[in-house]
């Protein structure tokens, strides 16, 4: 039987050689270095997959994360900050994982060009907050973005903007993979274009790309031949994830044979964060642990906020020789997500992916570092939006922090309803963003929308039923309340 298997993996594995050979024939002169490139990586990626039986991981080897693993940041910030923060900025770039579209908010092309505070693109804050960093301390700190093909171009166009600006814009594009066919385990492309039949054909494969696209580049050489020692990545519509000047010096100050090449941001779960990957100490090792690897019976355990109390933020600090050295070594391990999705015409596809965090366990002397809610303030839907737009927020240089009136420190949860999803609907329906400071919990669901200067306090759930519509007045407070039908306000 084994050897059966093993015939069948050759097979499998020859089969997609083959075809990916016959693509990079269709390639243009000028991208066949790259597409050959991206399908090594791919090729590893692939053959990992036909390895893999099961879950990646063995419950029972799961452990909690030892003492001093994870460290609170109160700690670290005891240390204080030195004299000269500069040469600690001087070692380090910015990174943002800028390769994701806004569809998921009703927008095209990407996400980081969609406006979140006063006219303001989740790109315009990053670069203002890294250029109040350059000023403020006479220091040089690069903003890298990695695109994707799909964002790639249009955020070229629109950095130009920025050319007076105090920071230095590099830009690098994470690899192309090919979708695979589920039954047949073959490439649905039928050559490299990325129009027409092919334009479903292809997808970016998840920041754990990040280390090769990286180093393929030429950009990882270049900025450590500037003196770059380590990169902060996070995503670009986490807008919680500013550069931490306390954690920073925390990895320059490490004596050099103790180095600490990753430190992982995590925060403490809420009801809210229960999918989020969790870290955990397997094979000696601290590993992230996400929840598409745990066994079925299982996930109920991993969601428990008693069992596993953190969540990884993905802001991460990395070590740019490491990078190299592991990548050389070709020992960057990563577990594979196996993605499946449905096409347009309804063929059913997988798509392998790696998370950036998942390699955390390659490096010598990780470090989790349980770090304030507010540095995890992410944008996924409209609903965060309304949050990141109200007055629960003051903004200062791009850095969003909670209004020092708001009495309790934690978010309110705001649950926008379809009619809300898209980025248009929800500024047609809302005429001015509501005064929040005092809110506790909105739930909105049917066709709902504001006038100007609403002040919602407390608990408030608004209700249109099918049908029906209600228009909350220019100037109403609600309290407390639940709103239904047409507009029925009673004492919640």
């Amino acid at each position: 039987m084994a050897e059966f298997q093993e015939k069948l993996r050759l097979q499998h594995e020859n089969s997609m050689h083959t075809e990916l050979e016959k693509l990079l024939t269709t390639a243009k002169p000028s991208e066949a270095e790259i597409s050959r490139k991206d399908f090594e990586g791919f090729k590893q990626l692939f053959h990992h997959f036909l390895q893999e039986k099961g879950p990646s991981v063995d419950w029972a080897k799961i452990q909690r994360p030892p003492e001093g693993s994870i460290q609170p940041y109160e700690k670290i910030k005891l240390k204080g900050l030195p004299a000269d923060v500069a040469s600690s900025l001087n070692k380090l770039a910015v990174v943002k994982l800028n390769g994701g579209l806004g569809t998921s908010m009703g927008c095209k092309g990407p996400k980081s060009l969609i406006s979140v505070r006063n006219e303001n693109t989740f790109l315009d804050l990053t670069v203002q907050q890294i250029e109040h960093l350059n000023k403020s301390y006479n220091a040089d700190v690069p903003l890298v973005l990695m695109n994707s093909f799909n964002t790639d171009e249009d955020t070229k166009k629109i950095l130009q903007k920025y050319s007076h600006h105090r920071v230095k814009i590099h830009t690098f594009n994470q690899s192309r993979y090919p979708r695979i066919n589920k039954e047949s385990l073959l490439p649905v492309a039928t050559n490299m274009g990325l129009t027409g039949e092919n334009e479903e054909a292809w997808y970016p494969p998840g920041h754990g790309d990040i280390y090769a696209s990286f180093f393929n580049s030429g950009l990882l050489d270049k900025l450590i031949a500037e003196g770059k020692e380590y990169i902060f990545v996070s995503n670009i519509d986490n807008l919680g994830a500013t550069v931490d000047l306390h954690i920073l010096n925390h990895l320059m100050s490490q004596p050099s044979d103790k180095r600490c090449e990753f430190v992982m941001e995590v925060t403490d779960k809420t009801r809210a964060d229960v999918k989020g990957g969790t870290l955990t100490q397997y094979d000696g090792k601290l590993r992230l642990l996400e929840i598409a690897q745990v066994p079925k019976a299982h996930v109920d355990e991993f969601k428990s906020v008693t069992k596993f109390k953190i969540f990884n933020t993905n802001n991460l600090w990395i070590s740019l020789p490491a990078i190299k050295r592991l990548h050389e070594k070709n020992a960057m391990d990563m577990e594979i997500i196996v993605n499946p999705k449905t096409l347009d015409g309804g063929l059913n596809v997988i798509q392998l992916e790696t998370a950036v965090g998942a390699a955390m366990k390659s490096f010598d002397n990780a470090l989790g570092i349980n770090v304030p809610r507010s540095r995890f303030l992410p944008v996924k839907t409209t609903s965060d939006l309304l949050l990141v737009m109200s007055n629960l927020y003051s903004m200062n240089a791009g850095s969003l922090t909670m209004s020092p009136k708001r009495e309790f420190p934690t978010t309110p949860h705001v649950k926008l309803g379809s009619s809300f999803t898209k980025v248009q609907d929800f500024l047609k329906r809302i005429e001015s963003i509501p005064d929040m400071l005092e809110l506790d919990h909105l739930t909105v669901s049917g066709d709902v929308t504001f006038g100007k200067q609403v002040t919602l306090k407390g608990t408030v759930i608004i209700i249109a039923n099918h049908g029906d519509r209600i228009d909350i007045p220019a100037g109403a407070m609600l309290e407390n309340k639940i709103v239904s039908g047409n507009l029925r306000i009673l004492d919640h």
